[in-house]
């Protein structure tokens, strides 16, 4: 049984104590939230994106979605929590704290935007976007306003969702976005690893973004190369208190603009690209000289103007250097989008987030679900709660999930006594290329025994941590190795284990 079959059938454990107990029968509290709590198991994972005032989170949110539907200019909507989830049709609601709800008008103008003209927007719990992008099938999207607005309010609208005073998580995960690594973003950042991990599994559905990379290097063209040196220092530093499990660097504008690339914008900057080198170097050495008459650049000076809008002048100048390397009249816009967008940082994120919270989603909701659920049943006690409790506990201490996630996280930091290939054979038996049996031992047709490889795995790793010039992160790694094939172990059993 999974993680989340295991979830699923102690929270009808407890709804089921509920309905025996004659003290619930009208008071809908217990079964209508345990009944929400369910739900949630079968809904994509809660990702939220944190972080500071003007830390680049809704220009994130819609790099990862590909379209421009969380507004980024300063309006009310960008000091309200926004939900991002997928619909069959575009349409935004406001769930005010009085419990009503109230459809918004929308409108397309560049971009996305909310009409929160006759809304208070103090009276505004939340806002909830239904999109139809694909991106949205798998993962829910949370915009929140800046944790370190110079408005309470707003600030706190921020905190009770990552950070509830009861302790009970509402999201699965976060992307927080760091423009640097002060005390403030340490403790809330601890905080919130305490939540979604729990306090012996550690923040593994937390990633550290240094947002808006491109203007480390103020927008050089080795300005990632800086973002990369300061996103291992801020790995180091986090890594010492496990607060974060990777830290990637990403320029969001680039991004989107990557995911969202005109065919005007491509043909502009190709001839931009045709000018000559040290000419458009000089316009090109500050946003007043770029934008002003120039009757030397084949661009008029709207166009430009847009194109510094769209792309900022990192993302112009290596646009422009990416089409002079392979040939202005052989490069396509699409093979410029995805030279950018691999430039940006946003593969990479995507890469992690798939591996740390695609894969592990179902561990991560159940995680939310049971922690929620224990709340429930504390706040309403109930003759018969206490096994649910009692059944609950045992999976929120069962943190070896949490190790492998951990553990993948410092390998890609770390030195150990490891080979190359015994490295990539422990990176892959701890769930980096997949969770399922086949995928953690590399089966194939040519060796399809998965009980045969998965012993052979425990006796493997069990030595190798054994070996006596071992460093202890190479020994905790061999031993972490080995308990994840013992657990395949256990699945298989589980698999064959005939049904009464």
């Amino acid at each position: 049984m999974s993680t989340i079959e295991r979830a699923r059938a102690i929270i009808g454990e407890a709804m089921r104590a509920y309905q025996g107990d004659s003290r619930y029968a009208r008071i809908a509290e217990p079964h209508d939230e345990l009944s929400r709590i369910a739900a949630r198991l079968d809904e994509p994972i809660r990702v939220a994106i944190a972080g500071t005032l003007n830390a680049g989170k809704s220009t994130l949110v819609n790099a990862l979605v590909g379209e421009d539907i969380a507004p980024t200019d300063a309006t009310e909507a960008t000091r309200i929590v926004a939900w991002f989830r997928h619909g069959a049709a575009p349409q935004v609601t406001a769930n005010l704290f009085s419990g009503v709800r109230q459809d918004i008008p929308i409108r397309r103008d560049g971009g996305l935007s909310f009409e929160l003209d006759r809304l208070d927007p103090a009276s505004v719990a939340d806002l909830d976007v239904h999109w139809p992008a694909p991106e949205l099938n798998e993962i829910t999207l949370i915009d929140t306003p800046g944790t370190s607005s110079l408005s309470t309010e707003v600030s706190e609208r921020s905190l009770a969702l990552l950070v509830p005073e009861d302790g009970v998580p509402r999201v699965d995960a976060v992307i927080f976005l760091l423009r640097s690594l002060n005390a403030a973003d340490i403790g809330l950042l601890t905080q919130i690893g305490k939540l979604v991990g729990g306090e012996r599994g550690g923040a593994v559905g937390v990633i550290g973004v240094v947002s808006r990379a491109d203007e480390i290097g103020v927008g050089r063209l080795d300005a990632m190369l800086s973002a990369r040196e300061v996103s291992a220092r801020f790995a180091g530093e986090m890594e010492r208190t496990g607060i974060c499990q990777a830290v990637v660097p990403v320029a969001g504008l680039l991004a989107l603009t990557a995911r969202t690339l005109r065919q005007a914008e491509f043909i502009a900057l190709q001839k931009l690209a045709e000018v000559d080198p040290q000419v458009l170097a000089k316009a090109l050495l500050s946003v007043d000289r770029f934008v002003r008459e120039d009757d030397s650049l084949p661009v008029d000076p709207q166009t430009r103007a847009a194109l510094l809008h769209r792309f900022g002048m990192f993302g112009i100048r290596i646009a422009v250097a990416v089409i002079r390397v392979a040939g202005t009249s052989e490069i396509t816009a699409t093979g410029l989008a995805e030279e950018l967008l691999e430039r940006s940082g946003l593969v990479e994120l995507h890469n992690i987030i798939a591996n740390q919270f695609g894969q592990r989603a179902g561990i991560l909701k159940s995680h939310t679900a049971l922690l929620s659920a224990r709340q429930v049943l504390t706040s309403y006690p109930v003759q018969g709660g206490r096994p649910v409790i009692d059944d609950i506990d045992p999976l929120l201490a069962d943190t070896h999930a949490f190790d492998e996630l951990r553990l993948l996280a410092e390998l890609s930091s770390r030195t150990t006594t490891l080979t190359e290939h015994e490295t990539v054979l422990i990176r892959r038996l701890l769930g980096a290329s997949g969770t399922e049996p086949a995928a953690r031992l590399g089966l194939d047709e040519t060796r399809p025994d998965p009980r045969r490889a998965a012993l052979d795995a425990v006796g493997r790793w069990r030595a190798r941590a054994a070996y006596p010039l071992n460093d202890p992160f190479t020994s905790r790694l061999c031993l972490a190795a080995a308990r994840s094939a013992e657990g395949i172990l256990t699945q298989l059993s589980a698999y064959e284990r005939p049904a009464y």
